[in-house]
């Protein structure tokens, strides 16, 4: 990937970073390839970071720094670099995102992050977060419904969501809240021609993914990625094998799940559940 002509380099301290990157490259008369295979890894990966496109890694810019004999220049512009509005385990997940052509995601007990309401959202931080103040919890409760948005973008990523049946059952803050969430998962679903949802009921029994949420994400213009997560802790994965293990495993749980329709009609009986007194 080659870093676009006209990227300009006060943008952000990512894009700082980028031509930072490309000029000590330039100067060791390097190509993106040649300084990737110095560093292990491939001339478009160290193009991701010069059109900053991906957000920088610590380790690497530590690589690059020897490699380049440029102290801890690299180092440095990198902690500045990977500032987000995210948690840190999910924030290279969250970039990436903003790229991706399709998504596919589970989830075992919670509705997924891009189809959240604001008021689930919020109660779903409170509860992670318990003593957190108030501006924190509302910190994440926006950058949740900021990623959600990209959904109405023209140029948004396709979704594929399968939700457990626990998920639909486990109450979240009162019951309008549940109420409101599954009717809109519910009517985003029918009415989005982007996102499909389906979901996993409990008669499914073990499957491959029962473990924590498993994302799955394609690009145009580079390789599939894998993104697990647990509490207060998230990994992305890039190995293709791994990746590929990921996506067999995802097959086998939307094979196992219910049809696109059976799954809104679950849905609308939760929903409807939540209404009774």
């Amino acid at each position: 990937m080659t870093q676009p002509k006209h990227l300009d380099p006060y943008t952000s301290p990512r894009t700082f970073y980028g031509a930072e990157l490309r000029r000590l490259r330039e100067e060791a008369t390097w190509s993106q390839e040649q300084l990737g295979e110095r560093v292990f890894c491939s001339g478009t990966y160290i193009g991701q970071f010069e059109s900053a496109t991906r957000r920088p890694q610590p380790d690497l810019s530590k690589q690059l720094d020897g490699v380049l004999g440029s102290g801890e220049h690299l180092q440095r512009l990198c902690e500045l670099a990977r500032k987000s509005k995210h948690p840190d385990y999910f924030a290279d997940a969250a970039e990436l995102e903003k790229q991706a052509q399709t998504i596919s995601e589970y989830t075992p007990m919670l509705i997924p992050g891009l189809l959240q309401t604001e008021a689930y959202a919020r109660g779903l931080t409170r509860a992670t977060l318990p003593f957190a103040p108030d501006e924190v919890v509302e910190q994440h409760v926006a950058a949740r419904l900021e990623r959600s948005r990209r959904l109405d973008n023209p140029t948004g990523p396709e979704l594929w969501a399968i939700v457990h049946e626990a998920a639909l059952r486990m109450p979240v803050d009162d019951p309008k809240v549940m109420q409101d969430q599954l009717e809109q998962l519910a009517a985003t679903a029918r009415g989005h021609h982007r996102v499909m949802v389906q979901v996993l009921p409990f008669a499914a029994g073990p499957h491959p993914l029962m473990y924590g949420t498993a994302i799955l994400m394609t690009f145009t213009d580079a390789p599939p990625v894998a993104y697990t997560e647990g509490a207060h802790t998230g990994q992305l994965i890039d190995d293709p094998a791994l990746v590929a293990k990921f996506q067999r495993s995802y097959d086998l749980v939307r094979a196992a799940a219910l049809s696109p329709k059976a799954s809104l009609s679950l849905i609308d009986s939760a929903a409807k559940d939540y209404t009774t007194p």
